[in-house]
């Protein structure tokens, strides 16, 4: 995954500001939901990692190697520059808008890579998961910092890099398994559906 963004001071957080107790006990409702909305956040990732390469082969003719560098780069790229921009929006017009727009932007990747008539679809639909992905983990990355405070930064971090990359493989067995026994479209891409809207809803 590439850089995250640097991270705004616990004294500046929203939660500071209005003097509300920092802390995971104190948030720990809060933080839990952050924890479960980004595990749906890897799970993005996830659901496409596995089986892509096999779409490109199978039903696009490209060799494997290719198209898994192909897409990768394409999504890192997206992030990247997404990411970089992340923490200054969030700061600007709040995190929780930040993060439903993430959303929404995600909201298209799994139709378009379930009707993908091309390459250059798939690509375009990580494009939008690269976007997505820079606005949604970052921010829950910041907000998480907000409610946990500066003397649990650490924690905070290490339990959203861990439900997010423990949905990443997650992900990828469950719609490797729906891939191997329906097959490749658009079977395993319905997950992606679910991921969307129940990612979406618990972010509003």
């Amino acid at each position: 995954m590439s850089k995250e963004p640097a991270m705004p001071s616990a004294a500046h957080s929203p939660a500071a500001s209005i003097g509300l107790q920092l802390g995971l006990r104190a948030n720990w409702r809060q933080f839990s939901l952050l924890v479960v909305v980004n595990a749906f956040v890897g799970a993005m990732v996830g659901m496409e990692r596995s089986i892509l390469p096999a779409i490109a082969e199978q039903e696009f003719k490209l060799v494997a190697h290719t198209a898994i560098l192909a897409f990768i780069v394409v999504f890192g790229l997206a992030k990247a520059i997404t990411n970089y921009f992340a923490g200054r929006f969030s700061d600007a017009y709040g995190r929780k808008i930040v993060l439903v727009i993430g959303w929404l932007i995600a909201t298209p990747v799994p139709f378009l890579l379930m009707w993908a008539p091309s390459w250059n679809w798939i690509l375009l639909a990580n494009v939008f998961l690269g976007v997505s992905q820079g606005l949604t983990w970052s921010t829950t990355v910041i907000m998480k910092i907000d409610l946990a405070g500066p003397k649990n930064r650490g924690t905070a971090m290490g339990v959203n890099e861990f439900a997010g990359y423990f949905a990443v493989g997650a992900a990828a067995l469950a719609t490797g398994w729906i891939a191997a026994k329906y097959g490749l479209r658009p079977q395993p891409f319905y997950l992606g559906v679910a991921f969307v809207v129940i990612g979406l809803l618990l972010s509003v």
